[in-house]
């Protein structure tokens, strides 16, 4: 945490009066208001804490809704040095009508433009790749020197990258791996104001904190960054066969009146890998489009159901991952505007073989290069089976179920086993399944 805690706190340092948090006048106090509806009576520090707000801004917050009539003082209880607060009956009526406007109940939203401001400041093109760098994260990865020379220029590009070729050769392994030369960790808002509707962006699926203790800091005083941040590492959101054009639109639930953000939103600042592209249940041009202008202008464009639109950063490295041959997923013209296109191929021998003995190491086994050999020239040659950088790992893994129920040692029999159990048939045998 010390290595970032000075740059955090520059970036977004904890506001120190309600007009520094940006928000409109009317909107802390209607969020203490259903605080309050949802969990009953609460103290101070408590409000302080579920706002991510420094008690001294909750404190007035209260005070003015003490004067308004919407709530009131219970008094301490169980040693507790804060008094407590709880709704009126105005208080409830006004709790209900700010939850009608908008469902949110959570840590105080940032500002669209302060959000734009940090997303900028912390930008993925501000940590420009060098091959030494690349080389050096994937040292330990068995991958061609010439496919990482691709792959590093790319992703300086700022453009998309196309990652093509056969499966189980590694494209998605090695796509998450790159989110690893990212940058140093970025602050993640909890939630962010949209015109009146406030919009969800931390996502704990998605969003690994640095510290779980950064999350909890005491909100009583005004040291660290704005906790209406979380510190977290570069996100990387992965959308496979599911992903539908929906899910790059702001998702509005009508039954708790709560907006969450689109996938790209969540993934800026970080890696959104679109995985198995061709399998989807729409035209992989239609998820093409969907990015051009975002691409262009390094800016998205969403809209509430109110039709107010919003104009945000799309700041990502975005990849593209499939299966198929480009061209059955779009034209030539087309495909020169994606940018980079990386092939994945099969394993030389060699490869193949690092590759078994690191997943040997992985799993215990005592490496034995004969059994190598017996894959490659006994099973793969003979049956016409591309050497995959998945092949290693799922036949040990099916191996050592072998052994572990048979009690025989790691060998031939153990391996043609996984063979016969992990293809489906020997008629058609040009691609594993």
């Amino acid at each position: 945490m010390d290595n970032y805690s000075a740059n955090t706190t520059t970036l977004a340092p904890r506001p120190g009066s309600l007009k520094a948090t940006g928000l409109p006048e009317n909107f802390l106090p209607d969020l203490v208001c259903k605080h309050l509806a949802e969990a009953g009576v609460l103290d101070l520090a408590v409000l302080a804490q579920r706002l991510a707000l420094l008690g001294s801004l909750v404190e007035e917050i209260l005070g003015f809704l003490r004067a308004d009539g919407r709530v009131e003082v219970l008094g301490a209880q169980g040693g507790s040095p804060f008094v407590r607060f709880g709704l009126t009956d105005r208080g409830r009526i006004a709790a209900a009508s700010a939850s009608a406007r908008d469902g949110y109940v959570g840590p105080a939203p940032v500002t669209l433009p302060e959000y734009r401001r940090v997303v900028n400041a912390q930008s993925v093109r501000l940590y420009p790749l060098t091959r030494a760098q690349v080389h050096s994260a994937f040292a330990d990865t068995v991958i061609r020197p010439e496919v990482l020379d691709r792959l590093g220029p790319a992703v300086n590009s700022g453009r998309p990258v196309f990652i093509h070729g056969e499966p189980g050769t590694g494209k998605s392994y090695i796509a998450r791996r790159l989110s690893r030369l990212l940058g140093p960790p970025v602050l993640v808002p909890y939630a962010i104001l949209f015109g009146d509707s406030v919009v969800r962006c931390y996502d704990p699926g998605v969003h690994r904190p640095v510290d779980e203790g950064v999350v909890a800091q005491s909100l009583m005083l005004s040291e660290g960054f704005d906790p209406r941040y979380v510190l977290c590492e570069r996100p990387v959101i992965v959308a496979g066969g599911e992903l539908t054009l929906d899910r790059l639109d702001l998702a509005f639930d009508p039954a708790t009146r709560l907006y969450q953000a689109p996938l790209q939103l969540r993934a800026n600042n970080g890696l959104l890998l679109i995985d198995d592209l061709g399998r989807q249940r729409l035209p992989a041009v239609s998820l093409f489009n969907r990015w051009i202008i975002p691409l262009e202008e390094n800016q998205d464009h969403l809209s509430v159901k109110t039709g107010q639109h919003f104009t945000v950063p799309f700041d990502l490295v975005l990849i593209f991952a499939t299966n198929f041959n480009p061209l059955e997923l779009a034209d030539q013209a087309f495909l020169r505007r994606i940018g980079y296109k990386v092939h994945f191929t099969p394993s030389s021998p060699e490869d193949y073989a690092a590759i078994f003995e690191q997943e040997c190491e992985k799993r215990g086994i005592i490496y034995n290069p004969g059994l190598v050999s017996y894959l490659v020239e006994g099973l793969h040659g003979p049956r016409g089976v591309p050497l995959l950088a998945c092949h290693p790992r799922d036949l040990l893994g099916l191996a050592m179920d072998y052994v572990t129920y048979t009690g025989e040692p790691m060998g031939e029999t153990a391996l043609l086993w996984a063979w016969d159990s992990y293809f489906v048939s020997d008629v058609d045998q040009t691609r594993a399944q």
